[in-house]
C-alpha cells in the first residue's frame, strides 16, 4: 500500500466519504511552533476548511518545536494526513473524514534554523500559531540568542520576530499576529511579556522592543476539543478503507471552540464565522472560561471521585450508568449552571454540548487520569460554583457537596509511597496522584476515623480547615462541616454506591 503524498493523492481514487482538497498551489502565511494532533486537528484542520472556500487561501508552516518531532514525517506526506472526526450530533454517530492539506512542509530547527528564519523574510508569512504545552511558554534563563535554535518556545520565537524585524527595518506592517494555543491564562500577555523580557535581557535594541509591543498583536486564546490522536487499533482498517498508508492519520471529536480575545478586524483576515466553524471572536474571553471551567471541567471533577469510588473506569461508562449517568447530569443542571452569572442560553448550550460530549462511544476517557491532582481541581473548578450555590439559595448544594466528601474519601486508608499514594476502593487497590502535602495531610487525618460519626466529625473538620488545600477555611461555610460529616460517615458504613442511589432519587 502506498504512503499518503503528493504522488498519491495525484493518483487516488479517494472513498466516496472522504472530502479532498488540493491546495498545494496557496502560499505559506503561518508558521506553527508545534506539530502535534492537536493543532493538526484544530487550527489547521480551520485554515484548510477557510482554503476550501477560498477565505484565506494560504498554508502552514510547521516548526517542531522539540528535537526528536515530526518535521521528518510531514515532509515524507508533503504536509497531508488524513483527520477523522467523530461524536454525536443530537444524539445520531457522526463521523466526518477529511483529507487536510492546509499544512507546507515541516522545519526542524535543530538541523536547519536557518529555514526557520528565512520564513521570518516571507512577507506573506503573517500569522504565527503555537501549541508547544503548558509548559512551552516560560522564561528560561538559561535561553541565549546565540543558541541557535535557542531552547524554549519564547527564545525561538524572539529570536524569529528580531530577524524579522531587522530585514524588513522595522517597518510596522510586517508586525506578525500571533496566536498561542497553550492552555494557560491569558496566554498571548504571558508571551508577549516574555518576549520582551528575553529582548531587554539579550540588550536588543529598543526599537525592537517597540516594535514587538506597538505591531505585532499577541490575542489571548482558548481552545476547546479532545483529540485522540493515532487510532492505532483501527489503523490498519482504516488505511485499508482510504487506499493508502497515513502515519499522520489523526481522530478527534466533532466538538470544537476557540476563543479568541483580539482586535475585530482580525476577524476579517481569519474569517472562520463565514465557514460555521465555532471560532469566537471577543473583547473579554472571560465569561467562555468560566463557562469552560465551571461546567466542563466542573462536571468532570465533581463526578469522578464518586464514580471512580462506585467501581466505574470510564467517563462513558459512567454516563451510561442509571445511578451515575443521573447524578452527573443532575449535578450539571441543578446546581453547576444555576451557580453561574451568565447568560442562561449561552450556559445551556455549552452545558448540553458537554453532556453529549461525555457520551461520545469513540472516545475512552479513564477516570483514574481525571483523579489526578483532585483536591487543587476542585478548588478552581467546584468550589466556586459551590460557594455561589450558597450565596444565591442560603442553602448547600447537595450534590456538589457529596462530590466533595467523595473526594476525601479517597484519601481514606491512603498510605504514602514516595510522592503518590496506595488508596483503597471496593474494587481494590489504586495510585492517587496530588500534592504531596494535601496526600500526608489527609492521611493523618484519616487516621483518626473510628467508625462513629463524632470521628467522621473530626475528619471533616481537619480537612475543610486546611486553608493550604482550599485557599480558604471551608469550616466558616455554614453547614458544610456537619453535612460533609455526615456523607463520610453514610459513605464508610453504607457505602458510595447505596449513599449516592439514595442522593439522585
Amino acid at each position: 500500500m502506498n504512503q499518503l503524498n503528493a504522488a498519491t493523492l495525484a493518483n487516488l481514487q479517494p472513498p466516496a466519504d472522504l472530502e479532498v482538497f488540493a491546495a498545494s498551489h496557496l502560499p505559506e502565511r503561518v508558521i506553527q511552533f508545534g506539530e502535534g494532533n492537536f493543532l493538526r486537528a484544530f487550527v489547521d484542520w480551520m485554515i484548510h476548511r477557510l482554503n476550501k472556500q477560498g477565505l484565506f487561501n494560504g498554508r502552514i508552516v510547521v516548526v517542531q518545536p522539540i528535537a526528536d518531532g515530526l518535521a521528518g514525517s510531514i515532509n515524507e506526506q508533503d504536509g497531508l494526513y488524513t483527520l477523522l472526526l467523530r461524536g454525536l450530533q443530537a444524539g445520531r454517530i457522526v463521523e466526518q473524514k477529511e483529507l487536510i492539506s492546509s499544512v507546507s512542509r515541516g522545519i526542524n530547527p535543530y538541523t536547519d534554523w536557518a529555514a526557520c528564519l528565512a520564513c521570518a523574510e516571507n512577507p506573506a508569512i503573517e500569522f504565527v500559531v503555537s501549541n508547544t504545552t503548558e509548559a512551552g511558554i516560560i522564561y528560561d534563563p538559561a535561553d541565549r540568542p546565540d543558541k541557535l535554535p535557542p531552547v524554549s518556545f519564547p527564545g525561538k520565537l524572539t529570536v524569529y520576530l528580531y530577524h524579522r524585524f531587522q530585514h524588513f527595518q522595522g517597518e510596522a506592517a510586517k508586525g506578525m499576529v500571533i496566536l498561542p494555543c497553550e492552555l494557560i491564562e491569558r496566554n498571548g500577555e504571558q508571551l508577549q511579556a516574555i518576549v520582551l523580557r528575553l529582548a531587554r535581557e539579550w540588550g536588543l535594541p529598543a526599537a525592537f522592543a517597540a516594535w514587538v509591543s506597538e505591531h505585532n498583536t499577541f490575542v489571548n486564546t482558548l481552545v476547546d476539543r479532545v483529540v485522540t490522536g493515532y487510532p492505532r487499533e483501527e489503523a490498519g482498517e482504516l488505511e485499508q478503507y482510504l487506499g493508502y498508508q497515513d502515519r499522520l492519520l489523526t481522530t478527534g471529536e466533532l466538538f470544537h471552540l476557540w476563543v479568541i480575545e483580539g482586535p475585530a478586524a482580525l476577524a476579517e483576515r481569519l474569517p472562520f464565522a463565514k465557514t460555521g466553524l465555532n471560532v469566537i471572536w471577543t473583547n473579554d474571553m472571560s465569561p467562555y472560561r468560566t463557562r469552560k471551567v465551571r461546567i466542563l471541567n466542573g462536571a468532570h471533577t465533581a463526578s469522578v471521585p464518586v464514580a471512580y469510588l462506585y467501581g466505574l473506569e470510564a467517563v462513558k461508562e459512567m454516563m451510561d450508568h442509571p445511578v451515575m449517568g443521573k447524578f452527573i447530569r443532575q449535578v450539571i443542571w441543578e446546581e453547576i449552571v444555576p451557580s453561574i452569572n451568565l447568560d442562561r442560553e449561552m450556559l445551556s448550550d455549552f452545558a448540553g454540548s458537554v453532556i453529549e460530549r461525555f457520551e461520545n462511544p469513540f472516545i475512552k476517557h479513564y477516570l483514574l487520569s481525571i483523579l489526578l491532582n483532585s483536591s487543587a481541581k476542585f478548588k478552581t473548578r467546584n468550589l466556586p460554583s459551590l460557594l455561589a450555590y450558597y450565596q444565591q439559595n442560603g442553602v448547600l448544594s447537595e450534590k456538589l457537596v457529596f462530590s466533595l466528601a467523595a473526594l476525601i474519601t479517597v484519601y481514606k486508608d491512603g498510605v504514602i509511597d514516595g510522592s503518590a499514594m496506595k488508596a483503597q476502593r471496593a474494587a481494590g487497590e489504586f495510585i492517587m496522584k496530588d500534592d504531596l502535602p494535601t496526600l500526608e495531610f489527609c492521611a493523618a487525618a484519616w487516621r483518626d476515623y473510628d467508625g462513629s460519626a463524632q470521628s467522621a466529625a473530626k475528619v471533616a473538620q481537619a480537612i475543610l480547615g486546611n486553608t493550604g488545600i482550599w485557599g480558604t477555611d471551608l469550616t466558616a461555610v455554614p453547614g458544610l462541616t456537619p453535612m460533609i460529616a455526615a456523607y463520610l460517615y453514610d459513605i464508610c458504613e453504607h457505602g458510595i454506591q447505596a449513599t449516592v442511589a439514595q442522593l439522585v432519587e
